[in-house]
Order: C-alpha cells, then structure tokens, then sequence
C-alpha cells in the first residue's frame, strides 16, 4: 500500500476499537465462569478471534455479533478436551496465557500458531508451570510452539519472574488457579494488571503488593457483564499523528487509562504534548477517558527506560516515530524484549525510520533518535508486524515523498478498521 504526507490537518473523532489485552481476558475468564458473560466493544480482530476458537474448540458455545460477545461459561473444570490442535494465530497473548488454563486440566491438548509464534520464546512460562508440577513439552525442542500440555494436578508457588511481562504473569496466575495453596509472581517492574482486575471482577480472589500478584485457587468465577475500553496501543498512532501533523485536533473516545498502560501518555506529556483527559470514568474496574489531541510544534526529545517500559513496551516503534519529528534528542533503553515480539522491532524500527533519512542508532536495548529531520519516502517491510504496519503508516504522513508499505494488511491482527480510520480524519 501507498501513503501519501497529510495534505490538511487531522480533525475528527474517532471510537477505538476494544483493547485487546482485555478482549482476550473476558473471553478466556468468561468460559471458566458459571453463566453467561456479555461481552460488548469486543476488540473482531485475529488475534483475539483465535482465543474465540480455542476455546470453542474445548466445548464452550461462544455466540459472536457485531454488537456483543455472549460466552456460556462452563466453569473453572468444565472444558472438555479438543479434538484437534489449539491453533493461537499469530497471538501470543492466546498461546501463554491458554498454556496456563491447560496445565492444569485432565486432558492433553495440543498447541500451535503461526510462523512467528512458532519462533517467539516460550521457555519463559514453560520454566515457571513446570515448577508448579505442569508436564509441558516444546515438540520441536526449541522452547517454542508447538507445545503439547499432559494437564495435572499442580501445586502454588512463588515465582520470580525474571522479565516483567503481563503474558508470564497471567499464564502463572491462571494456572494457579487450579493449583493446591496460593500462587504468587513477582516481577522486576509492575507489567499491565489487566489479568489481576478482571479475574477479581468475577470473583477470583487475587491481592497485589507492589510487584507481586497472589492469587488463590479454585474459586467461584460467575458470568458478568464486561464493556472493553478502547485500545490505548492502538489510540498511540492517532496520538501521535495529531501531534505531529500542522493544524491537527482529533478526539479519541472512551480510551483505557489503567496506570500500568499509559506510558504512551506519560511519554508525551514528558515532551511537552497537548492532550487533554476528558470524562474520566470507571468501567469494570479500568479506568477510561476521552483524549482531546491537538498538534504541538515544540515537541521535545526525552529518555523512556525503566519501569516505564512495561508500561509502554507496544507502543515504542510509533513513539519512535514520534521523536523522529521532535526536537533533541529521545533516548529508549531498557526495551530489548521488542527484539521477541512479532518482529525483532528495535531491528525493523531502526532500518525503517534510515530510509526515511531519521538519524537513528540501534543499541543492545533500544534506540537514540536525533529528532527534528525532515522525513522522505520509502519501502518498508511491515514484517507481517500489525505494529510495525502502522506507525510507518503514521510515519508516512510527514514525510516529503510516498511511502509504500509492504503487506500492509497484517494490521487485520489488531486493529482491522486502521486504515478506514486513519481516512476518515483526514476528509
């Protein structure tokens, strides 16, 4: 596909799709929950679309429409075992997370995904479920999937996560729910929560100390109600392109704004953005708001590292676009776990914003962009990366000549409707 530099300001309103994190999460909770669970602002894309046929798959009747999600839960221990390969996609969210349900059933089952989750490592919750008793097996050898789950009884433990990621934490907190005493993980730094919230909304029992999660086992999950906010990694694209193209002032409506999630706002207020909160409210326990994004010419470099990253960690290769047109220098550290998602994204991100004549240094753990150039056209392999795919769209709308992006439909994954909405803003 061809991207053209913006012609006139950014003006509208746009309702972003469901945040994909939770979408998964309610699916996933809902069937092993008594009753029904109604699911609205369900996020239709790939990803969370493979968590809907795994679980169907183990005999949960999951009814999807374009205005609701309705999942007849059949409780913590009524799966039934699958009568064919778990298929996750290109979702790793799906596959870790699922791996920790599993392991604790009575049945084998068998998991799979596509190209890139088969080389996404997966040692890192096959470590942890093993020491909880879990007979889980790499059938290649390589700590990655396929995997093959022998469920059995397992025992709590506490864990010390060497990464801080919400994928390890929920896949150990999930399989702790059929375990025989409490199950605990502490991280490095605070990863999203959104597992912790949900899981209490129906009815689990699960208490957070600074960075350690303890949940205990075998609890009554009842069916609920469950309204997913928008996406704030999806917003980020919107975010940024109104803050980078002259005139721009855009609202992005009912936007999730859970602390451990909007880094991407911290960033930018770090660089001196105008965005405004507006109708801050609660909707199942996560926070939301409307963001009111106006173009700012001076913005300014920043260092994002630390604990910030976690918070963050989706939506480093659009702000690296975003630096890309501030002045100064931005400085990312800390963010080598963007080396293992869909692509090595440090790697495409640094290669990219080159050819677009960025001055840019890739480090062992992030980047140092030298803002403030004029970006110019290029060829950019998406990767089959949906994130990758949309910030050189957004990249696109400063630059002085096309740029043509190259598979451009992997964004399906997330956000199916991003280049429709990207239009709308820009009539």
């Amino acid at each position: 596909m061809e991207f053209q530099k913006a012609k006139k300001p950014l003006r509208g309103e746009i309702r972003i799709p469901g945040d994909k994190s939770i979408s998964h999460r309610a699916v996933m909770f809902g069937a092993l929950s008594l009753g029904t669970t109604e699911v609205t602002n369900f996020l239709q894309g790939a990803d969370c679309l493979s968590t809907i046929s795994c679980f169907q798959k183990m005999g949960v009747e999951i009814e999807n429409t374009p205005e609701r999600i309705l999942i007849h839960g059949k409780g913590l221990h009524g799966l039934s075992a699958p009568n064919s390969v778990l298929d996750c996609g290109n979702s790793g969210t799906t596959t870790r997370l699922i791996s920790g349900i599993l392991s604790g059933q009575t049945f084998e089952s068998d998991l799979t995904g596509d190209t890139s989750i088969q080389s996404r490592p997966m040692g890192r919750i096959m470590t942890p479920l093993s020491r909880m008793g879990a007979d889980i097996t790499s059938l290649k050898g390589n700590h990655c999937a396929p995997l093959h789950i022998n469920g059995r009884p397992l025992h709590g433990i506490h864990y010390n996560s060497p990464v801080a990621s919400a994928q390890v934490k929920s896949c150990v907190l999930l399989a702790g729910l059929y375990a025989d005493r409490p199950t605990s993980v502490t991280e490095p730094a605070l990863s999203r929560n959104h597992t912790e919230l949900m899981l209490n909304y129906f009815g689990a029992n699960i208490t957070s100390h600074d960075t350690t999660a303890t949940v205990e086992p075998n609890p009554s999950l009842i069916g609920s109600q469950i309204h997913v906010p928008g996406d704030i990694s999806s917003s980020a694209y919107f975010i940024a392109a109104a803050l980078m193209v002259p005139g721009s002032e855009v609202l992005l409506l009912n936007v999730g704004i859970n602390p451990t999630r909007d880094g991407m706002l911290r960033v930018c207020q770090a660089m001196g953005a105008d965005i405004e909160l507006r109708n801050v409210s609660t909707s199942g326990g996560e926070p939301v708001a409307d963001l009111l994004v106006r173009y700012t010419p001076s913005l300014k470099g920043t260092t994002i590292e630390g604990a910030l990253i976690p918070t963050l960690i989706d939506e480093i290769p659009i702000l690296a676009v975003l630096a890309s047109t501030a002045n100064g220098t931005t400085v990312i550290r800390n963010a080598e776990e963007l080396k293992v998602k869909e692509s090595n994204r440090l790697d495409v991100m640094v290669n990219g914003l080159t050819a677009m004549g960025v001055s840019i240094e890739g480090t062992d753990d992030g980047m140092i962009i030298h803002g403030g150039q004029e970006l110019k056209g290029a060829v950019i392999d998406s990767m089959l990366d949906h994130r990758i795919a949309m910030s050189f769209a957004i990249a696109s709308l400063a630059a002085s000549s096309p740029t043509q992006i190259l598979r451009a439909e992997c964004v399906n994954i997330s956000y199916p409707q991003f280049y429709r909405d990207l239009a709308k803003l820009q009539k």
